[in-house]
Formats: structure tokens, sequence, C-alpha cells
């Protein structure tokens, strides 16, 4: 080859193309794999909730000893039963779980969820209540713990520091950096809402039923067949409903981790 013909070879090279193997990268080449690299805060979130929520089995496990505690008292009126047949549920899927070497989370979970009705059971047994306001007292919790829930969430977003945020915190590393970045600070406090609205509606739709049927005005069969029901579809599906809004709210976005680094001037 004669040189003028090497010069033309060495025209043609693209000028970022290594001239051997192992010769540096050009500079496309390598923010593209850092670009690759770089997680953003959307895909971030719906792993984290995707997680948070447990899927669909985690969401039956939460819906199971529910179901069971209000078909079994609707049929028997036995309390104890009924108590007895949502526990036994409850242990029976965290052996599952056990056995099946995976998360036990969601099941403990429930088992929780069932201890606390249990506790407020006693508390209305202890207060002279009929078997049917102690049945209505298993219902109180949830009630409570949404109505609670809520209001953490809302206030973050008012404070200026959205739950979601801290979400992203805990797998940067940094628990706070989030907050510098306006976007992301925008992007969790709307999420922070949407995940804050089941609850609320929980609540708006759960506690006159609960109220009406602990002061008679409506009956407290009814009122506790109404409530089980309500707990299980204002549940996973109505959670589901929140994920695919959350989910649409990502998708419309790609916000970064981190800040690119900027080309050297």
């Amino acid at each position: 080859m004669s040189v003028e013909d090497h010069e033309d070879h060495e025209d043609r090279r693209h000028p970022d193309q290594p001239d051997r193997p192992g010769a540096p990268e050009g500079r496309e080449g390598r923010e593209g794999r850092e670009d690759a690299a770089v997680e953003t805060v959307e895909a971030l979130v719906r792993r984290q909730l995707a997680q948070a929520l447990g899927g669909r089995r985690g969401m039956v496990e939460a819906a199971v000893p529910t179901i069971l505690f209000t078909l079994t008292w609707l049929l028997g009126k036995d309390l104890r039963l009924a108590l007895t047949v949502s526990i036994a549920a409850a242990v029976l899927l965290l052996v599952v779980r056990l056995v099946q070497r995976s998360t036990v989370q969601f099941c403990v979970n429930a088992l929780v969820g069932i201890g606390i009705g249990w506790f407020f059971v006693q508390r209305a047994a202890a207060a002279g209540g009929s078997e049917q306001e102690q049945a209505l007292a298993y219902f109180l919790p949830g009630i409570l713990y949404n109505g609670g829930y809520a209001v953490v969430l809302a206030l973050s977003c008012l404070v200026g520091w959205p739950l979601v945020g801290f979400m992203v915190g805990s797998v940067t590393g940094d628990p706070t950096a989030w907050h510098d970045d306006r976007q992301v600070v925008r992007l969790s406090s709307l999420l922070t809402w949407v995940l804050a609205a089941p609850c609320v509606l929980r609540v708006a739709v759960q506690a006159p039923i609960w109220l009406a049927g602990d002061s008679g005005a409506l009956d407290p069969d009814t009122a506790i067949a109404a409530l089980g029901l309500l707990k299980i579809g204002l549940g996973w599906p109505l959670q589901l409903a929140a994920l695919a809004a959350m989910v649409w709210l990502l998708a419309r976005n790609h916000t970064p981790l981190r800040p690119a680094a900027e080309d050297p001037a």
C-alpha cells in the first residue's frame, strides 16, 4: 500500500474508532455506555413499588384472611371461629412461603394485621360489647391505619419532602440528595399524592359504614358484610389502579438518578 493510500484509509476511519484492540474508546462510545448504566428515577420507583406491593401473590396473601374472616362470621356468627380460620389461613400461607424459601414479608404483614384486629376485638369485649360490636371492632384498625397513612403522605408533600423521594434516596446511598433536584421532588410529590389517594378513598367509604354499624343506624351484620367486601374491593384492586396510574406517569418521564457529567469545554 502506498503512502497516499494509507493516508486515505486513515481519513476514512471514524474519528472515535480505536486504532487497535485495547486502545482507548472514543468519547461517544464511552458516553453511550454511561447513559445506559444510569438508571432512571422512574425505573427505580417502579421496582420499589412492585417490591412493596408484593405482586399478585402478595396481594392475594393479604386478602385471603379477610375474606375467610368475613365469610365465617356471616355464615356462623362465631367470632372466635372466624378469627381462628383467618389466622390458620395466614399461617398456612406462611408455611408455604417457608417451604419455598421465598419472602415471608406479606404473610407476616397479614398475621400482624390479624393480631391488631384481635386486640381491638378483645378491647370491645372487655368494654362489654356484643359479638356484633366485637366483629365490627376487627375492621377499625384498617380504617385508622389508612387514615394515618394518608395524613403522613399528605404532610410529606405539603412540607416539600414527599415520601416517595426517600425510595430514591434509599438506593442512591444518600437519603436526602434527591431533594436538591427540583424535577425529582416534583415527580416524587405527584407520585406520593397518587399513593395517598386509595387511603383517602378507603377512609371516606368505610368510616361512615363503621360508624353507622357501631351506632345502630345500620344493621351491624350488614355493616360487617359491607366492610368485609369493601376491604377486599378497595384493597388490592384499588392499589393496582393507583399503581397503573403511577406507571403511566412514570412512563412519561426519564429522570436520571444522578446528573450526567458535562462535557469538558
